[in-house]
């Protein structure tokens, strides 16, 4: 069995509890000891970009890849959702990638549910055949649960993109809200709720109401249409997909 838990350039041994700082960014893994040049096959990841997550990877076979996700921002202990991308790849190169650190026992990938796979010549998101994925507890990793998928790549001028599920980015969330405001419908009510550790808005976002205060104390209060007048317009006029 492959030893497990080596970095890609040095082949260090290093505890699979190692603190995962940020993305991996268009890093190249080599075979340890491998001092040549660059040559297809040698896939580079990426994930420096929004919703991506990858925080690191290991050789472990010319066939056989260790993924690790990035944590939470605020809860180191939830792992679960990887977007990330592959390139450099060689026609008809076969692997295993592995993500090996998932926080949760029970996964739908255990009933049927597989990862998302797109690439630059084919931009719709497929999923990878469910007999290819694998959910499991692994011995090599504390008996923690690992995913585990088989892929081909068959283009070489391609840039595969690999996710957990379908991605549903920030900026689509606000590009979808100003939409909607700018529509001014007596239904919708959109306020600040709070900033991210980043920065970013946070939305509170009420459907079916023309009003919402907030009284002295912080309690919310909603001024209300008619339920089933405001039920008619959705169902008969501003239904949005």
């Amino acid at each position: 069995m492959a030893e497990r838990s080596r970095t890609a350039e040095t082949g260090i041994a290093i505890g699979s509890d190692d603190i995962i700082a940020g993305n991996v960014s268009k890093f190249t893994v080599l075979p340890p000891g491998y001092c040549g040049q660059l040559k297809k096959g040698h896939l580079i990841f990426d994930a420096c970009f929004e919703s991506g997550n990858l925080g690191r990877v290991d050789h472990i076979t010319e066939f056989e890849y260790d993924l690790f996700i990035r944590p939470d921002t605020c809860n180191p202990r939830f792992r679960v959702w990887f977007n990330f991308t592959v390139e450099n790849v060689k026609e008809s190169q076969r692997v295993i990638f592995n993500v090996v650190n998932f926080s949760k026992t029970k996964s739908l990938y255990r009933d049927g549910m597989a990862p998302m796979v797109k690439s630059t010549s084919r931009p719709k998101w497929q999923r990878i055949p469910s007999k290819n994925v694998y959910y499991y507890r692994c011995p090599d990793h504390r008996k923690n649960y690992v995913m585990s998928f088989a892929f081909c790549f068959d283009r070489e001028d391609d840039t595969y993109q690999f996710a957990y599920c379908y991605p549903y980015t920030y900026t689509r969330l606000q590009h979808y809200l100003d939409n909607l405001q700018r529509r001014n419908m007596d239904y919708f009510c959109r306020e600040l709720l709070g900033l991210s550790v980043n920065v970013r808005f946070g939305d509170l976002k009420l459907k079916g109401f023309s009003g919402l205060n907030i009284d002295p104390n912080g309690h919310m209060k909603m001024k209300c249409d008619s339920c089933s007048g405001a039920r008619r317009r959705v169902n008969d006029d501003y239904y949005l997909n």
